[in-house]
């Protein structure tokens, strides 16, 4: 592998857990890549980005740290990790300084799709099992999207209005895939966000689990966040 950058770190996001990185971490490794999955308790922002944070400390250099949907919230806040050398959004949350999730979802672009997010019990969130495979996971085989809905992660309501304190993108190098049929973060937020901060964009066509749908793709962003290129 010719790449200043070994390690890579991947960060799920609500509603599902780290099992859905697989394909991109079966193509990384192939390609000499160091791959640590985190498993976030997907409770509150605090809690994952401290489930982040240990993870990062056990990488032994230079890291790009990825994050999907919810999880570039938490790579937001956990890049300011001292061994985190540039991120990699995937169809994720980009927030600036004081936003959460809550904030940005709270006015969405006329026409754009609504995920079907049932009202919170115990103060955890879950979505409509029903309608899970269109929103989250259209071009998933319908077996595999059935099984997302039906083994979802509860997403702590404390996760979803975690507000992050200082944006990592401000000071390293940031990369991002929009997913161009994305029916969780509307296509047109996820330009948004990529353009404001600033990172190189590629687009592909695909749902919101684009990384498991597309893993190629996924993989070939986060290589290009390992080696600079843009």
């Amino acid at each position: 592998m010719n790449s200043s950058i070994k390690n890579v770190v991947l960060v799920h996001g609500g509603f599902v857990d780290g099992s859905g990185w697989e394909k991109v971490y079966g193509i990384l490794r192939g390609k000499g890549f160091h791959v640590s999955i985190v498993q976030n308790p997907t409770t509150s922002l605090a809690d994952d980005v401290a489930a982040t944070n240990r993870v990062l400390d056990q990488q032994d250099g230079p890291t790009v740290l990825v994050g999907h949907s919810y999880g570039g919230v938490v790579i937001t806040e956990a890049g300011n990790h001292p061994k985190v050398a540039s991120l990699a959004y995937i169809a994720a949350f980009a927030p600036d300084e004081g936003e959460s999730v809550a904030a940005l979802i709270a006015n969405p672009p006329p026409g754009a799709a609504v995920p079907p997010i049932l009202p919170p019990r115990d103060g955890f969130l879950l979505l409509d099992r029903a309608k899970f495979a269109e929103s989250f996971a259209g071009d998933l085989d319908p077996k595999l999207a059935e099984f997302r809905a039906n083994s979802q992660v509860p997403w702590g309501v404390a996760a979803l209005e975690g507000k992050v304190t200082k944006p990592a993108w401000r000071g390293k190098s940031s990369w991002y895939l929009v997913s161009t049929e994305d029916r969780m973060i509307p296509p047109p937020a996820q330009q948004m966000m990529s353009k404001r901060i600033g990172a190189s964009v590629s687009e592909v066509k695909g749902s919101h689990a684009i990384y498991e749908s597309q893993p190629a793709a996924v993989a070939t962003v986060i290589e290009n966040a390992s080696r600079g290129i843009r």
